[in-house]
């Protein structure tokens, strides 16, 4: 106790600066700005009471910017104008790309999907600005949309650009389509919160008109 004590401020600028580099290390941009401005206001503590007023000021600035940034990734979370889903080809050159280029990654969490171009089915990317963000492919029988893949890539992995396709995007509908179900392999599912149920292994929606 006395160690801790005698050097509890070293610690808490050795652990704000640990904080801040780890949250550089961060592939998501939220966390990334949450953890961030997290350091900065632990670091902002740490040179107030050693009257370093300029880290204090720079700290300061730092989490201001960072929480601008916070607040407007939240509201385009569920915002129908910061995604747009564009309907490709399954053989379309630039979805190849982006499933080659993210393959490994795709593998965590479908551990099961192959990708066959000759194969008849839908494919979606879903994009922010020019960055393409997500990826889904469904195989229709009659009304029903299986889904082959539906992939969030690290950076928007704390998004829910999927809901775009699954609740707001209309393509479904428009399609004839009125049940989508989920691959029983697939990892950390997120469909609870779209309004997906649960099925043995598989995750349904009922597709609203």
């Amino acid at each position: 106790m006395t160690w801790l004590a005698d050097h509890w401020l070293d610690l808490l600028g050795w652990g704000g600066s640990v904080l801040l580099v780890y949250s550089l290390l961060q592939a998501s941009v939220l966390r990334l700005r949450v953890l961030n401005a997290v350091a900065c206001v632990i670091l902002i503590v740490f040179n107030a009471l050693l009257a370093v007023w300029p880290m204090v000021a720079m700290n300061v600035v730092l989490v201001a910017i960072n929480l601008w940034f916070i607040v407007g990734m939240l509201r385009d979370r569920h915002d129908e104008t910061a995604f747009e889903v564009l309907e490709v080809g399954p053989a379309d050159e630039y979805l190849r790309h982006v499933l080659r280029v993210h393959g490994e990654d795709i593998l965590r969490f479908n551990p099961d999907f192959v990708h066959d171009p000759a194969e008849a089915h839908d494919a979606f990317l879903v994009q922010k600005g020019d960055e393409t963000v997500g990826v889904v492919l469904l195989c229709e029988e009659g009304d029903t949309a299986h889904v082959l893949l539906d992939y969030v890539t690290p950076r928007y992995r704390d998004f829910s650009p999927g809901e775009f396709v699954w609740r707001r995007s209309g393509l479904l509908a428009d399609r004839g389509v009125r049940r989508v179900v989920t691959p029983p392999a697939m990892v950390g599912a997120y469909y609870d919160r779209l309004g997906f149920r649960r099925e043995g292994e598989s995750w349904v929606l009922d597709v609203t008109q």
